[in-house]
């Protein structure tokens, strides 16, 4: 499944939905990552100040990758179709 997010929030909603999906809870992937919960509950919870180090450490936890490409023309109410 091919995802896109524009915020920290909609990144870390996106990261949340496929950690659950994963049956994988905060604490398995503190565990995975060597990260504190409080970490990764804060990554989801869409905080800005996410090292990217935390970021790409979730990612490989969850067996993700982080793809760039051009912003594709689009409403903002198609952005939110996304995350509903």
């Amino acid at each position: 499944m091919q995802v896109k997010a524009r915020t920290a929030e909609q990144l870390g909603a996106a990261i949340r939905r496929f950690r659950k999906a994963k049956g994988l809870t905060q604490k398995d992937i503190s565990k995975r990552t060597n990260l504190r919960t409080a970490t990764i509950s804060s990554l989801e919870n869409g905080d800005s100040g996410t090292q990217l180090r935390t970021l790409v450490s979730v990612l490989v936890a969850l067996d993700l990758e982080f793809s760039l490409q051009d912003r594709a023309q689009s409403s903002s109410v198609d952005i939110e179709d996304i995350f509903s």
